[in-house]
């Protein structure tokens, strides 16, 4: 009886063991378990908070232009000293992050005076923000012809360009719109356009906001003030300065480098920086003047910045519009937006 008994205590021991080994592994499961959810609800949160920092940064900055447009800022002249209260005005001033509730927005200002408009760009232009991409000229005459056909509210075909009889021919056949284009992407659909040509910069350098055609009077005094064949020399990306006729790639970071200081003021001091021969050369394509229409990129922040979400929105700003702006698009959950 008494080896039996050891016997039975030994397996009654292995049980226990191999129960509590049991226990402890579901135990431990449990709370692997348990932290994970932990994580992803801290995560979801700060994820949620940094979404809302970075809206809020959008609607602090759509309020910075709305105050501007009613309030204007004294401008200052080629000789005076910017203040810290002017560098919120300047296109092209990089604001450092803003404090807000348990974190911080860093927000990027644009305006779309520095892109060339798809809609109303005439022939030049269209060719010339072209120039920095490995494409030969007859490459670039379908595209410009093409973008022209699409947009131009006809049936009649550039000599180089495409109307329906060339997009129905396709594998999988679609009409030419013979209208505005509403959003850049729509260049994807024109003859011509490679996505690897649009993703590679093109869509870095097009707009398709302009304002829309109320009035004769209003046309008159629209004219009068926007030139869709120049591009704000404040505003313009670095691709786009280089696209700019004489522009080298060193002339256009010495004018990046006059602008970390303060945006032109006049095209004298524009003059001073490119000198004589490149100035005649793209003085007809260059203005000083902003457009109403914004692109605001904001990046909310958390803590030590691990947590961040970004937003960006289309605003016009128009002291005509009831509350002085409007959104004309809004984008969430963006990537990070790079250089924030």
């Amino acid at each position: 009886m008494k080896p039996d008994l050891k016997n039975e205590r030994g397996i009654a021991l292995f049980l226990v063991l191999w129960i509590l080994a049991l226990l402890t592994v579901i135990a431990a499961e449990f709370c692997y378990t348990i932290r994970t959810e932990v994580d992803i609800t801290r995560n979801f949160k700060e994820e949620t908070q940094a979404y809302y920092i970075a809206s809020a940064g959008v609607f602090w900055m759509i309020g910075e232009l709305v105050v501007n447009e009613y309030l204007p800022h004294p401008v200052s002249t080629p000789d005076s000293v910017e203040s810290s209260e002017d560098l919120r005005w300047r296109l092209s001033y990089d604001m450092p992050p803003v404090p807000f509730g348990a974190g911080r927005f860093k927000v990027k200002k644009t305006n779309e005076s520095g892109k060339v408009n798809l809609n109303r760009a005439g022939r030049s232009l269209l060719m010339m923000m072209l120039n920095n991409f490995e494409i030969d000229e007859d490459h670039k005459e379908i595209i410009v012809d093409s973008i022209m056909d699409w947009r131009d509210k006809n049936g009649l075909t550039h000599p180089n360009g495409a109307e329906n009889d060339y997009y129905q021919s396709l594998p999988e056949p679609y009409k030419c719109k013979n209208d505005d284009f509403t959003t850049i992407e729509e260049l994807l659909l024109v003859r011509g356009i490679t996505p690897s040509l649009f993703y590679g910069g093109l869509k870095d350098l097009v707009t398709v906001y302009q304002d829309e055609e109320s009035s004769e009077d209003d046309n008159r005094k629209r004219k009068a003030m926007v030139d869709f064949n120049r591009i704000n020399i404040n505003a313009a990306s670095p691709q786009m300065l280089r696209s700019l006729p004489g522009m080298s790639p060193e002339m256009a970071a010495s004018v990046m480098a006059f602008r970390e200081k303060k945006d032109f003021r006049s095209r004298t001091e524009f003059y001073k920086v490119v000198g004589a021969e490149t100035y005649k050369a793209l003085s007809t394509y260059i203005t000083l003047k902003p457009s109403p229409y914004y692109t605001l990129e904001s990046t909310g922040m958390l803590g030590d910045g691990r947590a961040r979400e970004g937003v960006a929105a289309v605003v016009r700003i128009d002291r005509k519009i009831k509350k002085g702006y409007e959104i004309i698009q809004w984008i969430d959950s963006l990537e990070y937006l790079s250089g924030q």
